[in-house]
């Protein structure tokens, strides 16, 4: 079994993402929503609503998740979790802070 080797992407500084936006981030053929929360943290998820693709990072962020700007949806920034009564899941990545500099990993 190989063993997947997550590369760490740089994707700005902390300075540059907006607070409780998101931001369209494109890493090969990814596209990927990362979000800074009203904490601090930053957060990264698959772009597109798993119910009809829509782009999450035009969605409101309201504390860990973010409601899809289609239909509402209601998506953890966290785990990429979708609320009830809706069903499905987005991808979610790790992010690493390192100083100012953000990273994702995939």
């Amino acid at each position: 079994m190989m063993e997947k080797t997550l590369r760490s992407v740089f994707i700005g500084e902390v300075a540059d993402l907006p607070q409780k936006l998101g931001k369209t981030v494109t890493i090969g053929s990814k596209e990927i929503a990362v979000f800074k929360l009203e904490n601090g943290d930053i957060t990264a998820i698959e772009n597109r609503c798993p119910h009809k693709g829509g782009v999450l990072a035009e969605g409101i962020l309201s504390g860990e998740y973010v409601f899809c700007p289609m239909h509402d949806w209601k998506i953890s920034v966290k785990d990429g979790k979708v609320q009830a009564p809706d069903v499905g899941c987005v991808q979610s990545y790790p992010v690493e802070v390192k100083g100012e500099q953000v990273y994702i990993l995939i």
